[in-house]
């Protein structure tokens, strides 16, 4: 099995045990994955099935406020609503051309929990899905789409009860069941394979972008901005452009609050290198290395580590990683909504205030794609509580 490095971050750092289902999966994705057969069927499925390719959109509305041109990369409209689908079809499919009965995943926002259940529910496997308790009561809609769709849910009470420890539980899982089971994991983190893999299966979305961008426009972006967690979506979508020096990457974590002593999520902006869930990376950690608790109001970015390829990208200086905290990341969702009549996840609005920060300062003919991973249904509770505890105080649409 490869060693799975991006510079110095990433490896396969687990129990001896876990070791035979991940050497059978790295040589999945170098027979299998790689094969045309597959290739084949998962651009067969991508296309007829999850509605491939995803339309890129221009905002005008935004774009005459903005003062520059503001482009999105519209996963929202993939099935399922996320990106998180371009993954599971092809987890999926490497399962059962392996022999696999049952796709097991960890879920935070729920969406790629949805995306799991979708692809068995196509290719006949079973499905059982781990989410921290807490995000089973933040995405009780998501809960009943994937229970809808044949999967068991089974909330993790240990420790923050979140995105962290649901890994922890289905690695568990994996361990005792892996002869009929595969870990069909959701980011670009954990041991290698997965971060390769995952890249792999996520580069349709930079693919398409770079070639949809070109024929709308007879070039290139000038910025390219997507919301980090694990990192899935914004791998996918820089993947295409890291050769392109003249097109800036911007990677938007989440800061929380952003009051003193509160919790955040804004690994690879405040975290130091070490090992978790299988991987060398930057995590949010105490300085005896104790794993710290992670916020975001976007369930899908409340995760303290990262996938390997972005911590070799923050430290190589070719991706820039910035911070925006809840209410921005709400007032960017409200405004997307008010003035082009499209409601993203909280996880891509993220991204989007991102590009909203640099109203006024960009000159008219920048050209800004931000990678709209997800759309917003199911975040409308979470929305509406935030809204709730800031006083109900509407937001302005310009």
């Amino acid at each position: 099995m490869s060693t799975g490095y991006f510079g110095e971050y990433g490896g396969c750092y687990v129990p001896e045990l876990l070791l035979p289902p991940l050497q059978e999966l790295d040589q999945g994705l170098r027979e299998i994955v790689k094969s045309d057969s597959f290739q084949g069927e998962f651009r067969g499925l991508l296309r007829d099935y999850v509605g491939r390719p995803t339309p890129l959109t221009r905002c005008g509305n935004l774009s005459r406020e903005l003062g520059f041109d503001l482009w999105l990369k519209r996963e929202d409209l993939a099935h399922t609503g996320a990106h998180k689908i371009n993954n599971t079809m092809g987890q999926a499919l490497l399962a059962k051309r392996m022999g696999k009965t049952c796709l097991m995943a960890e879920t935070g926002a729920g969406q790629h929990g949805v995306a799991t259940a979708t692809a068995a529910a196509l290719l006949g496997l079973d499905c059982l899905v781990f989410m921290g308790e807490k995000d089973v009561q933040r995405q009780s809609v998501n809960v009943r789409r994937m229970e809808i769709l044949g999967a068991r849910v089974e909330p993790v009470t240990s420790s923050t009860r979140t995105l962290k420890d649901a890994i922890n539980a289905a690695l568990r899982y994996w361990i005792a069941h892996q002869g009929t089971t595969h870990y069909c994991l959701g980011s670009v983190a954990g041991p290698h394979p997965f971060p390769s893999l995952i890249r792999e299966l996520q580069a349709v979305i930079g693919d398409e972008a770079r070639q949809q961008f070109q024929d709308a426009t007879g070039g290139l972006p000038d910025h390219v901005l997507a919301c980090v967690g694990g990192g899935s979506n914004a791998i996918g979508i820089f993947s295409a452009f890291l050769e392109d020096q003249g097109v800036a990457l911007t990677g938007v974590e989440a800061a929380g609050s952003g009051e003193p002593g509160c919790f955040n999520s804004a690994t690879l902006t405040q975290g130091t290198p070490g090992v978790l869930h299988g991987s060398l990376s930057y995590l949010l950690q105490s300085p005896q290395g104790q794993i710290l608790p992670s916020h975001s109001l976007a369930p899908g970015l409340d995760y303290p580590g990262v996938g390997p390829e972005h911590s070799h990208l923050r430290d190589s200086g070719r991706v820039t990683y910035r911070t925006v905290g809840d209410e921005a990341a709400y007032r960017a969702f409200k405004r997307l909504a008010g003035k082009e009549g499209i409601i993203p996840a909280l996880e891509s609005s993220h991204a989007l205030a991102g590009a909203l920060e640099w109203e006024g300062e960009l000159s008219p003919q920048s050209r800004v794609l931000v990678n709209l991973s997800g759309r917003g249904d199911k975040d409308l509770e979470i929305v509406f509580e935030y809204e709730d505890a800031r006083g109900g105080k509407e937001v302005s649409h310009g």
